[in-house]
Order: C-alpha cells, then sequence, then structure tokens
C-alpha cells in the first residue's frame, strides 16, 4: 500500500498529487494506492489517515508513505507510529509553530472550500510531533534549498540521520519532482 498525503490547503489535484498517480497507474497497478483529500480539521485529518494505514495493516500489506510539507510531517508520524517506510518532499518540521499566522478564515482552491483556522487546530497538529526520529532508515528525504514556505535547514536538522537529497534552489514545490518517482519508489520497495 502506498498512502500519499497533500500538505495544507492543498488536494490529490495538485501538481504533485497528479503526476504521483499518473506515474502509479502506469509502473505500479498491482500497488494500492490511497490519496485521500484531507479534511481541513488537522484531527479529522489524521483519522482518515490513520483509519486507512489500520485497515492496511488489516489486509497484511505493507505501509508505505509519500508526504508533502504538512503531509510530510503526518507521515513522519505515521511511520514512526505504524511501520513502513516514507519518503518526504519538502516536509514541515514544526507546523504548529507557523499555525498563528493562518488563524482565521481559508480557502483551498482545489476543493473550492472556504474553512477556518482555528487556535485549536494549533494544538491538535502539535499532537502528532515526532521530536526524534527513532527509525531513520525508514527514511528519504527530499528537499530544495529554494523553499519559498518552509525553512529547509530544519528539516536538514531534524532529519539529518536519513538518506537525504538536497538540492540547491528549486521551491516548496519540489521542482522536477516527476524526476524523483523512480528513486522515490526503489525507496520505498514497491518492486519487491
Amino acid at each position: 500500500m502506498l498512502l500519499y498525503i497533500h500538505g495544507f490547503n492543498s488536494s490529490p489535484l495538485s501538481a504533485k498529487g497528479l503526476v504521483t498517480a499518473q506515474f502509479m497507474a502506469e509502473f505500479y497497478p498491482e500497488i494500492i494506492f490511497h490519496q485521500p483529500q484531507l479534511p481541513s480539521d488537522p484531527a479529522e485529518g489524521v483519522a482518515l489517515l490513520s483509519s486507512i494505514v489500520e485497515s492496511s495493516l488489516e489486509l497484511g500489506e505493507t505501509l508505505s508513505f509519500i508526504g508533502s510539507s504538512l503531509g510530510g510531517y503526518y507521515a513522519s508520524y505515521l511511520t514512526e507510529h505504524y511501520g513502513g517506510r516514507c519518503v518526504l518532499i519538502n516536509p514541515a518540521v514544526n507546523p504548529f509553530e507557523l499555525f498563528d499566522e493562518f488563524i482565521g478564515p481559508q480557502y483551498n482552491q482545489y476543493t473550492n472550500e472556504h474553512y477556518h483556522v482555528t487556535p485549536e487546530h494549533k494544538g491538535d497538529v502539535k499532537k502528532f510531533n515526532t521530536a526524534v526520529i527513532l527509525h531513520p532508515d525508514r527514511f528519504l528525504v527530499l528537499l530544495q534549498s529554494g523553499d519559498e514556505i518552509l525553512d529547509y535547514r530544519q528539516a536538514v536538522q531534524k532529519y539529518h540521520c536519513c538518506q537525504m537529497i538536497l538540492e540547491a534552489g528549486g521551491d516548496h514545490s519540489f521542482i522536477h519532482y516527476e524526476n524523483k518517482l523512480p528513486r522515490i519508489c526503489q525507496f520505498l520497495l514497491l518492486d519487491n
């Protein structure tokens, strides 16, 4: 099973989401691929992700995750909590520290949803923090130093013991992400 987890205010309809789904359909049609639209409420989002993971475990499936930005933060939690392997793309390290600037009305252009970020959401997100990575062999971290949203150096520090690809330049979307998909699938052992 491969679970793709999008970032804050994003969707499976983002460029990375679409190219990942297309790649999986073309090259790994036998892999069960989940790409849910996360609810705007963080606790509900992690509950949805956890239910997908627990159902997969009940079926005896191997766990694999790709997480982008806030989705990378959630993927870290799921990997440490349930096992499996994950690839993080420009992951958020301490997203709860950024929530103050987003409190209030928000709009998701992919889903056409209007919603509110509340102070409670900040605390909900913090509950899923993995302050220390206990299983670094399960992680591959893809970073671009030109990320205009998140400070890539925080991810370098947190995931220093993990496999990492750090590219100069780029941006938060991870320029040329599609070129990394063969390496991502290799790390996730999808060919085994």
